[in-house]
This record gives C-alpha cells, sequence and structure tokens, in this order.
C-alpha cells in the first residue's frame, strides 16, 4: 500500500503520492458517504496522478478492492466509463477491462447493468485488434463464467463487438449467444431474450434466419413467461430485418401462439407492442393475423391486457390499409369497443377514453353520429373521473368531424355535472378545459350556458379552483374580447367586492390584476379602479395589503393623471397602515410605479 505523506513533508517532499494516499484512505474510511465522494473525485485524482500513474496505480488498486457498498461500486462503474482519456487514450483504453469485468459479476443488478453499460461505452473506443486481443476474450470469460451474473452480463456485450470482429471470432460469438439462450438459469435465459432483437440487427441475413429464427423460436416457448414475453419484444425487430415472403413460414406462428399465450404477462407484451408489430409485418398479415387477434386482446379476461389493447384502438385503426379500413373498424374493432365502454375495470375504460376519439376523424361524420356519440356519453357518464376526463380532453376531434350543435345538445349536460362534481380535482380539470370549450362553442353558446358555472367557480371553498377561476376568466377575455368582458364579466365580478366574506373580496383583486390588461385602460379606470380605491379602507389587513398589490399590477395601464391624482395618495396612506405587510407592499408599489 502506498504510504500518506503530508504535502511537503518527508526530506524529498514528494507531492505526487499524496492525492493517492488520501483517496487511499478514504476508500478505506467506515463512513460510506466519505468513500461514495472519492469515488466520485477519481477523475480528479487520475488527473492529478497523470496516464502513466493512473495505470500502474490506480487501476490495479480499484481491481482490488471491489467488494464494497453497493452504492460506492455503482458509482465505481459508471466513472470508469468515461475514464479512456485518463489512462492515455483509446490504445490503452484495455485497462479499463479488469475492473469492469469484475464489476460485471458483482450480485447487484444496478451495479452490472452499469458496468456493462460502461463496458458497451468503451468497445467503441478499442481498434478492431485490441477488440480481439482483449474485449472478445472478456466477454467469453463472463459467457461462460460459473456464476449467471457473469452471464447475464455476457449478453449485452455482444452486439457492441460482433460487427468489428474477423469472420472466425464471429462464429465463436455466435456459438456463445446460442449456449446462453439455452442456459440453465432463468435469468440468463432472460438476458439473452431482452438482447435478442439488439444482436439479430448486427446479423448478416443467412444467419438472422439460420441462428436467430430458431433461437427466437425457443425462447418463445421457454417455460418461463418471463423470457418469452421478451421474446414478444425481440419479434418486432427480427420481423423488420425479415423480408416480407419469410414472415409467414418464420415468425407469424410464434406470434399467434404468443398473443394466445396461457400467461397473461406474454399477452399484455403483445398488446403493448401491437403497433409495431403491425408496422414490421406489414398490411396483409395484418388483415387475415392481427385484427382477429387484436379482437382477442380487446376481450381477453385481464384487465390489464384489455387496457394495453385498449391504449392501441387508435393507432392500430389509422395503420390499417385504407382501402379496408372502415369495413375492419366497423366489422370488427368496434364492437369490441363498444364492449369495453361499460368495462368492470376502470382502467380499462380510462386507457379506451383517451384514444376513442381519435377514431372519429377515421369514420367520418355519420358512424360517428351514430355509433361512437353514444359510447362518448356513456363516457362523460362513467363513474370513474379519469374516463369522463379523458373524453372531455379530447373533445376538439370531434367537434371538427360532427360540428357543434350536435356535440353541445348531446354532451352539455355531462359538462356541466362535472363542473359541479364534488372532488375538486374534477372541478379542476374542466376549469382548465374551459377555455378550450369556450372557443369551440362560441360566445353566444357559452354566455347561454357556460358564463354562470365560471362565475360560480370564482367563490369555490377550494383556494386552487378560485385560482384557476381566475386565470380561466383573463383567457376567456382573450378570446372574446374587451366589450364581451364590459358586459358580462365586471359586473359580476365587481359585485363580489361587497361580499361579507373576506376570502371573495381578495378574488375580485385577483380578477381585476388578471383582467386590467385585457380588458385595456378605460374599463379598468372608469370601472375596475374606483373599486380597488374602495377596499383600501377594508377592515381585513390581508384585503388592505391585497389592494396595494392590485394598484402596483394595474398601475401600467393606468394613465398618468389617474395614478397621480387618485392612486398616490391611497398608497401614501397604506404605506403609513398600522400592518406590517400592507406597509411594506404599499412602499413597494409606490418604487415601483415611481410615485415617490
Amino acid at each position: 500500500s502506498v504510504e500518506k505523506e503530508a504535502p511537503g513533508g518527508g526530506a524529498d517532499g514528494d507531492d505526487s503520492l499524496y492525492p493517492i494516499a488520501v483517496l487511499i484512505d478514504e476508500l478505506r474510511n467506515e463512513d460510506v458517504q466519505l468513500r461514495l465522494n472519492s469515488i466520485k473525485k477519481l477523475s480528479t485524482i487520475a488527473l492529478a496522478l497523470g496516464v502513466e500513474r493512473t495505470r500502474t496505480e490506480l487501476l490495479p488498486f480499484l481491481t482490488d478492492t471491489i467488494y464494497d457498498e453497493d452504492e460506492v461500486l455503482l458509482a465505481l462503474a459508471e466513472q470508469l466509463g468515461n475514464f479512456t482519456m485518463l489512462v492515455g487514450g483509446p490504445e490503452y483504453v484495455h485497462c479499463l477491462l479488469p475492473p469492469l469485468e469484475s464489476l460485471a459479476t458483482v450480485e447487484e443488478t444496478v451495479v452490472r447493468d452499469k458496468a456493462v453499460e460502461s463496458l458497451r461505452k468503451i468497445s467503441q473506443e478499442h481498434s478492431p485488434v485490441d477488440l480481439e486481443v482483449h474485449f472478445e476474450p472478456l466477454v467469453k470469460r463472463l459467457a461462460s463464467g460459473d456464476w449467471f451474473t457473469s452471464r447475464t452480463s455476457a449478453c449485452g456485450l455482444f452486439s457492441v463487438c460482433y460487427p468489428r470482429v474477423s469472420s472466425t471470432v464471429k462464429a465463436e460469438i455466435r456459438q456463445h449467444f446460442r449456449t446462453l439462450c439455452s442456459d440453465d438459469t432463468p435469468m440468463v435465459r432472460r438476458a439473452a431474450a431482452s438482447k435478442l432483437g439488439e444482436f439479430a440487427k448486427v446479423l448478416e441475413l443467412d444467419y438472422v434466419k439460420s441462428d436467430i429464427i430458431s433461437l427466437f423460436t425457443a425462447l418463445a416457448s421457454d417455460e418461463q413467461d418471463s423470457v418469452r414475453l421478451l421474446a414478444v419484444e425481440a419479434c418486432v425487430s427480427i420481423a423488420t430485418l425479415l423480408p416480407q415472403e419469410d414472415l409467414e413460414t418464420l415468425v407469424m406462428p410464434t406470434l399467434r401462439q404468443a398473443a394466445e399465450d396461457k400467461s397473461w404477462r406474454v399477452r399484455y407484451m403483445v398488446a403493448d407492442k401491437f403497433s409495431e408489430l403491425q408496422k414490421a409485418v406489414g398490411p396483409e398479415i395484418t388483415k387475415n393475423d392481427l385484427v382477429p387477434a387484436f379482437q382477442n386482446l380487446l376481450k381477453d379476461c385481464e384487465a390489464e391486457v384489455r387496457a394495453a389493447a385498449a391504449n392501441k384502438v387508435k393507432e392500430f385503426c389509422e395503420n390499417l390499409p385504407e382501402d379496408s379500413r372502415e369495413t375492419i373498424i366497423m366489422t370488427h374493432i368496434l364492437p369490441c369497443v363498444k364492449e369495453l365502454v361499460s368495462d368492470t375495470n376502470q382502467h380499462v375504460k380510462s386507457a379506451l377514453a383517451s384514444v376513442i376519439m381519435g377514431l372519429s376523424t377515421i369514420l367520418g361524420k355519420d358512424n360517428t353520429v351514430e355509433h361512437l356519440l353514444p359510447l362518448f356519453l356513456a363516457q362523460l357518464k362513467d363513474e370513474c373521473p379519469e374516463v369522463r376526463l379523458n373524453i372531455i380532453s379530447n373533445l376538439d376531434c370531434v367537434n371538427e368531424v360532427i360540428g357543434i350543435r350536435q356535440l353541445s345538445q348531446s354532451l352539455l349536460p355531462a359538462i356541466v355535472e362535472l363542473a359541479e362534481d364534488a372532488k375538486w380535482r374534477v372541478r379542476l380539470a374542466i376549469i382548465e378545459y374551459m377555455p378550450l370549450l369556450a372557443g369551440q362553442l362560441g360566445v353566444e353558446f357559452f354566455d347561454e350556458k357556460l358564463n354562470t358555472l365560471c362565475m360560480a367557480w370564482l367563490i369555490d371553498h377550494v383556494y386552487a379552483i378560485r385560482e384557476a377561476a381566475t386565470c380561466n376568466l383573463m383567457k376567456l377575455v382573450e378570446k372574446f374580447g374587451a366589450e364581451w368582458a364590459q358586459n358580462t364579466i365586471v359586473p359580476k365580478v365587481l359585485g363580489m367586492a361587497n361580499d361579507p366574506n373576506y376570502l371573495h373580496r381578495m378574488t375580485t383583486l385577483f380578477c381585476i390584476n388578471s383582467l386590467s390588461e385585457a380588458c385595456g385602460q378605460e374599463i379598468t379606470t372608469k370601472q375596475m379602479l374606483p373599486v380597488v380605491l374602495k377596499m383600501s379602507n377594508d377592515q381585513v389587513a390581508n384585503v388592505r395589503f391585497n389592494v396595494a398589490k392590485s394598484l402596483q399590477k394595474i398601475g401600467p395601464v393606468l394613465d398618468s393623471s389617474a395614478l397621480q391624482t387618485e392612486v398616490k395618495p391611497v398608497l401614501e396612506k397604506l404605506a403609513t397602515d398600522t400592518d406590517m405587510d400592507v406597509k411594506y407592499f404599499a412602499q413597494e408599489a409606490i418604487s415601483v410605479l415611481a410615485l415617490a
């Protein structure tokens, strides 16, 4: 071990030993945090040591001390991935392999994964010769290790070295991969299955057909469902690589089997990857094979599978071949969708509600009115708030297809009901949707049906709702203009200034803050300002200091004479208020508006 020397201590005063000595001390410290810190400073230490000593002292030391807490090892595995320049660049990069190799075999998965990630990163910096001399033997050692931990790590390294080695070494790599695919330990087969698609992408097409397909078929019928579901993921990559004519014989039998697997997890994976599979296999196979498979997934006995399939409804329908799209949807998909609307599981209904509106653009006006509207209505009345919300958030695409009259007659009662929902988050979501709804429905309709709602929210007992309602008013004024505001909104807002509840009086001020700019100088000066000034005599200090804040906010909208003659005296009076906060905000307003 290296003796610790104080800087400048000892006869020769050798400083260069100092950093490594401190590091070694800290790496041996009882306190994990200190050990962790020194690992995170590794690059600084390596810089101080220079490339030569990093290679000869630091790396061997690190390789020998690998038996620590997982977080320290994780930090080390990550650091080493960025160490190439610190050991002297690409020609010496192989020095980093020994410590990373031992990290790739530890018990903790997170550490192994990080070591593999760093190895993949530095593999790119090896020259082809170094890959064969140093990197490939490491992969072989890991692949034939006694512990499953090293064999799982090997799976992630095949694809990065395969493209850049000679054909004999390639053959060895393929052989190792084959062996791991039929390993006794499920964890290893799982690792191999998860890398199957990635490995297939770097192989020559002949080997994909001769090697990968047989491995794929074997993994897809593994006894462990966790292995089978990963094979489904690989299916997408493999199908993309193969020419169309081979898909039917090589891939489809396995895929059909996966879609009907006895384990719901495998079926879930098929549902989850459905759109990608659809693109990979092309329109013909989609029509003959995937449509019936999709119907079955939508009717699956497990809610998770139905939800995953429901999520894909719109995408699946969009990607169907155009000539037969409508027929397929109306005869095969829609009947299943109708059943899902009244599914017993709320996640399924919610997943469907988030995409179902998209079908209206695909199916056109008549079909939407006849078949989809009744479904939307059923979902708007669903007892689960998330389902209702997903429908409302996607109304605009239906509006484009069927027009506003039809939409409003059918959907409005449901929206009003939600606006008064007992759960405040539901009310909040509706408020946030109001400006969009108002824009879609137009001003007459809005005044007639929705205006009272918007006003009622201003006196909601939840602050978040009052705040959102204030913001909502501003957006509505931006949409409908100042004149509309003057006639419909401003009188009602100002009326609240005399409310016995001080929270409502404060809401008046918040509304004025956000409306003044949108309404312009005249309305602000003539209608809003007098109300704000009158409220400066309120007996509640919270209201008074909000008056000062409001004056600061609306000041820029007013003309200078109003500022001097009306605003200034009130702020000066508030600046001598008995309450600290009122004083503070009044003085702030005076300086911001330059009235001092």
